[in-house]
């Protein structure tokens, strides 16, 4: 080929590359570009799979091809998922080789023994993680064809989700759209399936004048729960009053609760109106609500029977007009059957009982939630505008947070502190993970959430070397996303040994 071939069919190609975010239809526009791409790059046969981040059967979205028969596109695709192409996805990085028969890294895998690949260069399209690759097979592939290939391949990463949901019929939804349109949800964040499913109870219970049951792990965000259930109610626009059962102690939590009358105890000198008589036509949230002494229970029960109350040394009965949410982190079937929480009391705060997931069942939430609780430090504390890095979002995904929302808050909050400390200008791994650095030579005790990411960090590389980083197949026995086994693969660093 000619000098001035080669540059005019350069020219092309980067012709087509700025054009590229105009296109409407970019199916037919690929095809032409992978024709392109092949002469440019003086291979002989091309090949471009695109995958969706959640498919573990590994087999590809759309693909196209250029210079093979239908039993190569079938060679070449059995390489995807035991061959050259897993490494590219599994890495990120661009494999060149001159002959993968001779390349040692190749030479014995199945694949490429049974199709007798020499010349191939296989670039990842995009790199969180990889949405797909790009194959050149044969022919000389020279520097200077690895270098348009990767700028190819950089150009069309940000334009795959399109051509994915022009696939598919539409983009992937929103789960908590519709209900977002109906519902008033301040401050919740997120929009995986999951928190969808707990909005859906909500609309149904927030309407209703009836009791409410929130149980979860601690930390998952039961009382903003009770916020929403109580603002998108009949009450809405009256008092919503919150009491923390476990932060007071049992002589005062009668008082706190019902009030107390002048001479009730020693040093009730003057009347003191209680919760219940503060969330008046409104909303009473007794959190911790397995944490109520016995005493406080059977008075706590005595107002959900006859919507009335007596302050602490009074001998008339107050009316109360009052909802009750309660929330718990306690087994409380478990507290009665213990005889520590009295059974007709359950059954009577267990009218509507909704179980608030933890944030583990909602890792698509953690980004989102992260970078709304970085906006929310910085603007508190005034620190300077801060980013969460890619590997910072990926470690913090990859976590275990067994403090859920709460724990996530407050690592976000210290990790913004440190990098703003430090002049960062974002916040990297080693902000919200400090204890994994060495300290004065030695390594300090392993706190339960390292002790369990190095676990999943040992079986995530037994895995990929049991199946020869092979990322489905992995995917698979692992029972993941193969978009969260990428996701891992770099939270954790691990790179195939050669």
């Amino acid at each position: 080929m000619s000098e001035l071939k080669k540059i005019q069919q350069e020219r092309d190609l980067y012709l087509r590359l700025l054009n590229l975010s105009g296109e409407a239809e970019l199916e037919p526009f690929l095809r032409e570009a992978l024709a392109l791409i092949v002469e440019v790059g003086e291979a002989q046969q091309g090949y471009l799979e695109l995958h969706d981040d959640d498919d573990k059967t590994g087999a590809p979205r759309w693909w196209i091809a250029h210079g093979l028969s239908e039993q190569e596109i079938q060679g070449v695709r059995a390489a995807i998922s035991r061959g050259i192409i897993a490494e590219a996805l599994a890495t990120g990085q661009t494999i060149v080789t001159p002959s993968a028969l001779l390349d040692p890294r190749f030479s014995e895998r199945e694949s490429v023994r049974v199709g007798r690949i020499e010349a191939v260069l296989c670039a990842p399209i995009g790199n969180d993680p990889p949405r797909g690759v790009l194959y050149l097979q044969g022919g000389s592939i020279s520097n200077e064809a690895r270098e348009r290939a990767e700028v190819f391949t950089l150009h069309l990463a940000p334009l795959v989700d399109r051509l994915l949901a022009q696939q598919r019929g539409l983009a992937r939804a929103d789960a908590t759209r519709s209900l977002r349109a109906t519902l008033r949800l301040d401050g919740v964040v997120g929009h995986s399936p999951a928190l969808a499913a707990i909005l859906r109870q909500v609309a149904l219970i927030a309407p209703l004048d009836v009791n409410v049951l929130l149980t979860g792990e601690s930390g998952t965000g039961k009382s903003q729960l009770a916020r929403v259930i109580h603002d998108n109610g009949p009450r809405a626009g009256e008092p919503f009053v919150e009491l923390n059962c476990a932060a007071i102690p049992d002589t005062l939590v009668e008082s706190e609760l019902f009030g107390s009358l002048p001479g009730a105890h020693s040093t009730a000198a003057r009347r003191v109106d209680g919760k219940v008589a503060a969330a008046e036509h409104g909303t009473l949230l007794l959190d911790e609500v397995g944490d109520l002494s016995a005493a406080a229970q059977a008075k706590l029960l005595q107002l959900l029977q006859s919507k009335q109350y007596y302050p602490l040394g009074a001998s008339k009965a107050v009316q109360a007009d009052v909802r009750v949410i309660a929330a718990t982190n306690t087994d409380l079937q478990r507290a009665v059957s213990e005889r520590r929480f009295r059974e007709d009391l359950f059954y009577r705060l267990q009218v509507l009982p909704v179980r608030v997931p933890s944030l583990a069942e909602r890792r698509e939430d953690i980004a989102e939630l992260a970078m709304y609780f970085r906006d929310t430090v910085c603007k508190r504390h005034g620190l300077p505008r801060l980013e969460l890095s890619r590997n910072t979002v990926r470690a913090l995904e990859a976590a275990e947070w067994p403090g859920n929302i709460r724990q996530l808050a407050h690592a976000v909050e210290a990790a913004a502190i440190r990098a703003a400390g430090a002049g960062a200008a974002q916040i990297e791994p080693a902000h919200v993970f400090p204890d994994r650095a060495v300290i004065g030579g030695a390594a300090p005790p392993l706190t339960f959430q390292e002790a369990t990411r190095r676990f999943q960090e040992q079986l995530l590389r037994d895995t990929l070397e049991d199946t020869g980083w092979n990322v489905v197949e992995a995917a698979r026995r692992l029972d993941l996303a193969r978009s969260h086994v990428y996701n891992l693969i770099r939270a954790f660093g691990l790179e195939r040994r050669q």
